[in-house]
């Protein structure tokens, strides 16, 4: 049996900046591994997850040159927690401008969970700019998948997680957990707003494992992190991410001649199986890895082997 692979060792950026993508917005980025190596760039999750230092460790150094940032309102990029100008599809054209700022033509794309949505959403827009992608935790971005995550299905899973997310909203309004968090997340009171935002960041730190843990849960409970996390993930999901139903399923046509690795885990409670196991039959060229003692997490063992396995493998197809 073979050992389960673990991340590359802690590594600094050798370049940080910000970039003006308009709108009010600028963007923190970093470059991370050798200059000129493979050029890459990672799609964090969320909406509004932001990048942190582990992420840059699902590279190996030597060969990769990583491109990292967060996206609009999120991390390190400002506005904070803003939501005007925030799309899915301002996001793309982020990216785009950002392979500009790297000078490649062409580079590999990682996207984990809401990631893998932008990702995917990239990829069928600018085909000609993937060499190949790596995605992690399918998430289409569906009214499926919303009413999976926040009306009913991980509720009778995490009933006692579940009456934490549903106590800040009356049960007049419950039947749309979604909008009631809106008015609350969007309200001018900002005690409101910080406990509607807590909320929601604890739903999905405390579901997302297989196995949860406190300190990892903590951080989603963290005042900066949990106001940009929950605004700008609720802000997508109520406008369904500014994308047509089955749009990124219906459009796999348009990419299947990307090489791919597509990672996910059997108990994903936010992204459930059903989704990547579409995309797999949509898409039968890419290498389907499906983790059976896994939850959603990128660093639950199963997965980040499969994740470090693919980067290592690409790496080698420059």
């Amino acid at each position: 049996m073979s050992v389960l692979r673990g991340l590359y060792p802690p590594i600094d950026p050798y370049d940080t900046g910000f970039v003006d993508v308009g709108d009010g917005h600028r963007l923190r980025y970093e470059r991370v591994g050798t200059p000129g190596a493979k050029p890459a760039v990672f799609l964090h999750g969320g909406p509004g997850g932001g990048i942190s230092p582990d992420h840059r460790r699902l590279f190996d150094p030597a060969r990769y040159d990583l491109l990292l940032f967060d996206q609009r309102g999120c991390g390190q990029s400002t506005p904070h927690a803003g939501l005007d100008a925030n799309t899915t599809w301002h996001l793309v054209a982020d990216i785009e401008r950002l392979r500009g700022l790297m000078g490649v033509r062409q580079w590999l794309v990682f996207g984990g969970s809401w990631g893998s949505t932008l990702a995917l959403a990239y990829a069928q827009t600018h085909p000609d700019k993937v060499t190949e992608l790596v995605l992690r935790g399918i998430y289409f971005a569906s009214p499926a998948e919303y009413r999976w995550y926040y009306q009913f299905g991980v509720s009778e899973i995490y009933p006692d997680r579940w009456d934490d997310f549903v106590a800040p909203i009356p049960e007049n309004e419950r039947h749309d957990m979604v909008a009631a968090y809106r008015k609350r997340l969007t309200s001018d009171d900002p005690v409101e707003r910080m406990k509607a935002a807590r909320a929601w960041s604890l739903w999905e730190g405390g579901t997302i494992k297989l196995v949860p843990e406190g300190d990892f849960i903590a951080g989603f409970a963290e005042d900066e992190f949990a106001l940009a996390f929950a605004r700008i993930e609720n802000h997508y999901f109520y406008h369904r991410a500014w994308l047509e139903d089955d749009q990124l399923l219906r459009d796999v046509s348009k990419i299947r001649h990307i090489p791919a690795t597509i990672v996910h885990g059997r108990y994903d409670m936010p992204c459930p199986l059903r989704n990547a196991w579409a995309l797999h039959k949509a898409w039968p060229e890419a290498d389907f890895r499906l983790i059976e003692a896994a939850g959603h997490a990128h660093a639950e063992p199963g997965i980040l082997d499969a994740l470090m396995r693919a980067t290592d493998a690409y790496a080698a197809t420059r």
